[in-house]
């Protein structure tokens, strides 16, 4: 059992193969917060201290304690107006004007399995791996009841929490704010580590001490955004790759969040994790409720190493579905760079025609095939194929190219919608815009109303009638724009931005069910909705718009700290690079892009006859390790922010197989040699190199490491596969 009730002390234990979380109900029925770390036993009340702290506030049940206060004590899920002046996880209007939600321990359940969410993701486990414990709080006055969820994968160490807020009460109530998680330390000094970015360039490591005060990451973008990815790890000072603890909160949604860290006058650290306040002002009539999507705790006490290989196991595992969650995925080539806007069905079929004499699976028509949609300022919403520019219908198209041995797929966005098109002529009330006002633009796109169901209805309607046409077993799902002008004729304001990621979610659950053979890719401009929310429809997602290999490293780095290769959609593109203009040979390309889900973007007809060739052994190398990086455990071995190389690998569950990446980002005259060491290996194992086939024990490769060829050129690349001998 991983969760545990104390009757006597009411204490609840919450255990998993390498981590402990506690709670008390107090004698005034407040959930107090005890401890999250190192897998312990007994009780950890003790960690509770009581004085008179002068300005904090005592809630009227203590009487004459003043040593009893809201403002001190760590708790489970702070709610504005009991005392507690620190950052609140939940704050509710009332029909009065006031806010205030005092609350109390009401009951609790413990059952098998783990909970689920109505129209949200959630993590899935099977009965037998998880547990789930419901606490049930209400506010005695208002009626306001909370029921703070937790699902315990022992074997997996992890623990989720979400939260439904329900109005019980008579009149209409706001929540103002409502996150899923908090995290109350009473003692220690604390990192905060976050990814920022910015279109092409998401998901960069940075880490800053949580000092006085309050600072927060988040979106108020719609997404979950570029800027900032809706995931955190809090660490101690000293924690490293290897060595020390950390705690990391995945936030699977993907819409506007906020993440809070905060250090109060007494030297406690708080850290909250939910939706997004601004904005959002979500109206509950009685009997209604809001259902705040789940975060992803985990805990390491072996480094942001060990803490990254547990989420990436858990997502891979326990987030992605369908029939391609383990599947091998197809090696595509996609048309965008290969001829943007300009092509029609010959174009395609040249594509394919290369693609299937160089080894590759499939091929992907992208933007440019439905409408009037010559470039990017028209024809979105009009999913109606252009059999003009095509010069066939998509039937005869998609078959051309399957009878080439070929795989079909296509692009959609079908969340946008152009002031240019003839759905917005017929409708333009389905789109995003505040009434009296002109709308913000975003790549001369609207964003449509998708928490309208009618909308989405009809949508979803033109998008089958196009899936129906042939055998399309690939769909890029592209968002390219930041929301603003948030704002619905048939909606409660405060509500829409949030229902609009229902209404997503509620189209991804029907296209999934209805298709369910087709591979579904992500995408938003790239990575501006890289998030576990998404992958639970989609197990890949187009990692950035950036295809430039150097920055790719800076890139599908930060991705991996919490979210598995397998999930990153990397592609080889031509040189000089469409984002940068930097030229990087082709078999660094295909050594990075070979990290996840491995395809190209680019005309395969201007490649040369020795590149063609590198092509065809770059597919044959990563058909042979595909397994292994679907499977395997990846390790970071450097940080491309600090090192002279950027190093990573996986190795296979039973430690007898290993597969390393470098690539050298620096080079200089009389070049200092770098040694480059491993990391998850048996010690006692002796390994074998499959290129020069001498030996090393596991040992000497993780401890001594091994030295990287000086030689000239711009970013070399290196590739090693080592097995155990027997």
């Amino acid at each position: 059992m991983a969760v545990y009730y104390g009757v006597n002390d009411k204490i609840f234990t919450l255990q998993t193969r390498h981590s402990t979380y506690q709670m008390k109900v107090d004698d005034f029925g407040f959930l107090l917060h005890l401890y999250y770390g190192s897998r312990t036993e007994g009780n950890m009340d003790y960690l509770l201290t009581y004085y008179d702290r002068g300005f904090s506030g005592n809630p009227h049940d203590a009487g004459e304690d003043r040593t009893y206060s809201m403002d001190a004590l760590p708790q489970e899920y702070p709610a504005a107006g009991t005392g507690d002046y620190r950052n609140s996880a939940l704050v509710i209007q009332g029909a009065d004007g006031s806010e205030c939600c005092d609350l109390r321990y009401t009951s609790h359940e413990i059952c098998s399995g783990k909970y689920a969410l109505p129209g949200l993701p959630a993590v899935f486990a099977e009965k037998e791996e998880a547990q789930t414990l419901e606490i049930l709080l209400e506010d005695r006055i208002s009626k306001i009841q909370v029921k703070l969820l937790y699902g315990v994968l022992e074997e997996e160490d992890i623990i989720t929490r979400s939260v439904r807020i329900i109005n019980r009460g008579g009149e209409e109530v706001t929540v103002e704010k409502a996150a899923s998680a908090c995290l109350d330390f009473v003692s220690g000094e604390y990192d905060l580590i976050s990814f920022y970015g910015r279109h092409a360039m998401e998901r960069n490591f940075q880490r800053a001490a949580v000092v006085h005060g309050s600072q927060s990451v988040g979106s108020r973008r719609g997404t979950s955004s570029h800027q900032y990815n809706p995931a955190v790890i809090v660490s101690d000072k000293n924690t490293t790759e290897d060595h020390g603890s950390c705690f990391g909160m995945v936030f699977v949604y993907s819409g506007n969040f906020l993440c809070e860290a905060e250090k109060d006058q007494y030297g406690q650290t708080r850290v909250l994790m939910g939706m997004q306040s601004d904005q959002f002002h979500f109206s509950l009539l009685p009997e209604e409720e809001l259902i705040v999507p789940e975060t992803i705790l985990c805990y390491s006490d072996q480094g942001f190493g060990e803490l990254s290989v547990r989420y990436h196991r858990c997502i891979r595992d326990h987030i992605c579905r369908g029939k391609y969650s383990h599947a091998p995925r197809p090696v595509l080539v996609n048309s965008w760079e290969a001829a943007y806007f300009h092509f029609n069905g010959e174009t395609i079929c040249q594509l394919a025609k290369d693609a299937a004499e160089l080894g590759i699976d499939m091929v992907v028509m992208d933007d440019g095939w439905f409408g009037k949609r010559e470039d990017d300022n028209t024809g979105l919403g009009d999913w109606q194929v252009n059999e003009k520019k095509l010069g066939c219908t998509l039937s005869e198209l998609v078959q051309k190219v399957n009878d080439m041995g070929v795989k079909f797929g296509i692009w959609i966005e079908p969340e946008m919608i152009s002031e240019d098109s003839d759905l917005y002529r017929a409708h333009p009330d389905w789109a995003f815009q505040i009434p009296g006002r002109n709308p913000v633009r975003g790549r001369n796109q609207l964003t449509l109303d998708f928490s309208r169901a009618e909308v989405r209805d009809y949508i979803f309607d033109e998008i089958c009638k196009v899936l129906d046409q042939g055998n399309i077993e690939y769909v890029k799902w592209d968002m390219n724009r930041s929301i603003a002008d948030v704002y619905s004729i048939s909606g409660r304001q405060g509500r829409v931005a949030h229902e609009y990621v229902l209404g997503v979610y509620d189209f991804l659950e029907k296209l999934t069910a209805k298709y369910p053979d087709i591979l579904l890719e992500g995408c938003s401009g790239g990575g501006g909705r890289f998030d576990a929310g998404m992958m639970y429809y989609t197990p890949q997602i187009w990692c950035s718009d950036n295809t430039d290999a150097l920055d790719r490293l800076r890139i599908q780095y930060g991705t991996s700290f919490f979210y598995p290769m397998t999930t990153v959609s990397a592609h080889v593109s031509a040189v000089p690079n469409h984002q940068t203009g930097r030229s990087i040979s082709l078999r660094t390309r295909g050594i990075v892009a070979s990290t996840g889900a491995f395809g190209y973007e680019l005309s395969l007809q201007k490649l040369t006859e020795e590149e063609k060739e590198e092509v065809r052994k770059q597919i044959d190398e990563y058909r042979k390790f595909e397994e292994l990086i679907r499977k395997g455990d990846y390790y970071r071995l450097s940080s491309p922010f600090q090192d002279e190389y950027t190093a990573w690998m996986y190795v296979s569950e039973n430690r007898e197989k290993a597969l390393l990446h470098v690539v050298m980002t620096e080079n200089h005259g009389n070049m200092t040699v770098n040694y480059v060491k491993l990391k998850g290996l048996l010690p006692e194992g002796v390994y074998r190199e499959s290129e020069s086939g001498r030996c090393y024990a596991g040992s000497a490769l993780m401890n001594a490491g091994i030295p990287m060829p000086v030689e000239m050129g711009e970013c070399c690349a290196y590739r090693y596969m080592f097995e155990k001998d027997a």
